[in-house]
């Protein structure tokens, strides 16, 4: 992984942020800071339950073997860091031979009927993830499958088929797993929703997936060490969380994501909610926002162009892609394309990107970070979604907030259960 800043900010220019750089770093390390009870992502990569890593590795195995579909349910950090890994690797038509769809993220019932009606009659299993097991999207949609699976294979069988990753020891869902007899993963104490890809949260669907999570892991694990040095000339890590806090002191207020690969989208929508609810706070904090190029482009290519300059990119590009497609030879080239014959599909896609930083950088004045990945695989993606992380601790922390509470989403909740009748609100 490779993060270049030419095109934004010079290290030269971070220098004055060594200071702060090591004492955060030392804040971290030391679970020292605000939230310090939520820091437990920090070590996680080696600190794992490698027992219960075997045992998800086990479990997915009888999914794979007895079902054809898996319904993830959850919601926020419990559904977008497992549907980002699953596009990220698998791609967005996967001819995997498990499906994995997403329920439980949303009230729509025009998604929630279609799902379930797309499941009558099918084999599938589900695994529902909350902490707390009272998340009302997620709740509503497990009884609703729950109603289902029933239906279709019996109370006995429909305990085989739900799996559960919730509190160690409390909470609704963790007393109902302990009443009917589900496999239940643990969801850390010390983690929080949005930093819990790379525990059973994330990592039972991707096992059920056939990804290999232990590689996921060793990913991880090699970013923690990689990002110990709190020196910013050898941190990228540091170094990208120090480029937001200068730009957002130098009067831009949205950070837009950047991606040229339409599986990626979901990684920038983790993206948003990681750094959206860890630092939108006190008035304070960038907007996550995000693009696929070329298609936005298209869009919204004119107003990051020209339009009110608010922004700064971060481009997320991969060298590799798993797969490709040369443009064929046309005899009559009434289209005009017979210049690119035999050309990959991959080349045209990296010119796109190089034209478009150019136009942005050079024309636009819009600083660019780009994050480069030589191939997206699960070793590659869990180091990636640490540096991620770390950054993310870095960058709240700079803003002198909590980064891993969520004080403003509390208020919404109380307001809809007010109007929804529930006792007490």
């Amino acid at each position: 992984m490779r993060l270049d800043l030419s095109n934004s900010v010079s290290l030269n220019e971070l220098k004055s942020y060594q200071e702060e750089v090591s004492r955060i770093h030392k804040m971290i390390n030391e679970k020292s800071g605000a939230g310090n009870d939520y820091l437990g992502w920090a070590d996680w990569p080696i600190e794992y339950n490698k027992e219960e890593v075997d045992r998800m590795i086990e479990c997915a195995k009888y999914v794979r073997d007895n079902f054809d579909i898996l319904v993830v349910c959850g919601i926020g950090g419990s559904y977008l860091g497992a549907r980002a890994a699953l596009e990220a690797i698998n791609g967005l038509y996967s001819n995997d031979r498990l499906e994995v769809i997403f329920m439980g993220q949303t009230f729509s019932p025009n998604y929630i009927a279609q799902v379930l009606e797309y499941l009558k009659g099918k084999k599938f299993a589900i695994n529902v993830i909350s902490k707390s097991g009272t998340t009302t999207e997620t709740s509503i949609s497990f009884r609703l499958l729950k109603e289902l699976l029933v239906s279709q294979i019996g109370k006995e069988g429909a305990k085989k088929a739900i799996f559960a990753t919730t509190d160690k020891e409390k909470g609704a869902l963790k007393s109902e797993c302990v009443k009917e007899g589900y496999e239940t993963f643990t969801l850390p104490g010390d983690i929080g929703g949005r930093y819990s890809v790379l525990t059973p949260v994330g990592l039972f669907p991707l096992a059920c997936a056939g990804i290999d999570i232990k590689r996921m892991l060793e990913g991880a694990k090699q970013a923690r060490s990689d990002f110990q040095d709190d020196r910013l000339e050898n941190n990228i890590c540091y170094q990208y969380a120090c480029s937001r806090d200068y730009f957002y002191r130098h009067n831009k207020c949205v950070e837009l994501y950047v991606t040229y690969e339409p599986q990626y989208a979901q990684i920038s929508e983790w993206l948003k909610q990681l750094f959206g609810e860890s630092e939108g706070k006190e008035k304070k904090g960038l907007l996550p926002d995000s693009v696929t190029f070329s298609t936005d482009l298209h869009s919204l290519g004119q107003f990051v162009q020209d339009g009110t300059p608010l922004l700064f990119e971060t481009i997320l590009t991969v060298k590799k892609p798993r797969y490709d497609v040369k443009v064929p030879h046309d005899e009559e080239d009434l289209d005009g394309l017979n210049y690119l014959e035999g050309k990959s599909l991959n080349f045209v896609n990296s010119k796109a990107f190089e034209g478009t930083l150019k136009a942005h950088v050079e024309d636009g004045h819009v600083p660019c970070n780009v994050i480069e990945v030589e191939e997206m695989n699960d070793y590659n993606l869990g180091y990636l979604f640490y540096f991620f992380m770390r950054a993310c601790g870095m960058s709240a922390y700079m803003l002198d907030i909590n980064p891993f509470n969520q004080p403003g989403v509390e208020i919404y909740k109380r307001n809809m259960f007010h109007l929804l009748g529930k006792k007490g609100y």
